[in-house]
């Protein structure tokens, strides 16, 4: 994995609620310092996965978009999720 990236959620193909439900419960076993990538193509994670970010105090590092398919780059910077 690129990035330092230590854990990939591929969640292609699944709507919301299911990729900020996954996101969560990966990033509450992750610790302090852990980069995740998660991998999704509804459009309303652009939204959801940020908002996600706001709420928990991670980072979220990186927003790339290619060819429908969104990849966030997510940094737990608080270890107590």
């Amino acid at each position: 994995m690129s990035d330092g990236v230590k854990k990939r959620l591929d969640l292609l193909g699944f709507l919301c609620p299911i990729p900020v439900h996954e996101t969560r419960r990966v990033l509450k076993g992750c610790e302090k310092g852990d980069k995740i990538e998660v991998i999704c193509d509804d459009p309303e994670t652009l939204f959801d996965i940020p908002a996600l970010c706001d709420r928990l105090g991670v980072v979220l590092e990186k927003v790339e978009e290619k060819s429908g398919e969104f990849r966030f780059v997510i940094i737990n910077v608080t270890g107590d999720l």
